[in-house]
């Protein structure tokens, strides 16, 4: 498959990705990013959507339900910069699970 990735993020993210020679889309905090994700779903160029979790945890319900049921592009959340203790990895891949295959497993 391929196709041009794209980075929503907040302002502080943005350099990072710049640096590994991705263009980035910065949202201010207070901006709705419903529409840059619904017209990001609209084009047949992108296969990568890579979508800040803290902008990905506000999104409406039935809007993070067609994220996660889009096979292209296919819809990655990340975690973004942050100064406090951040999940744990296994946290991570059991919340990667829980989306892939619809219901949560129990790492041992």
């Amino acid at each position: 498959m391929r196709g041009m990735v794209e980075v929503i993020c907040r302002p502080a993210a943005v350099v990072g990705f710049s640096l590994a020679g991705l263009v980035a889309e910065p949202l201010a905090e207070v901006a709705d990013p419903t529409p840059a994700i619904t017209a990001c779903l609209e084009r047949s160029d992108l296969g990568v959507l890579l979508i800040e979790e803290s902008i990905y945890d506000t999104l409406p319900p039935d809007l993070r339900t067609r994220l996660d049921r889009s096979a292209r592009p296919v819809v990655v959340p990340f975690p973004g910069p942050a100064w406090s203790g951040a999940r744990s990895a296994e946290d991570r891949v059991v919340e990667l699970l829980r989306r892939a295959i619809g219901y949560r497993v129990r790492l041992q």
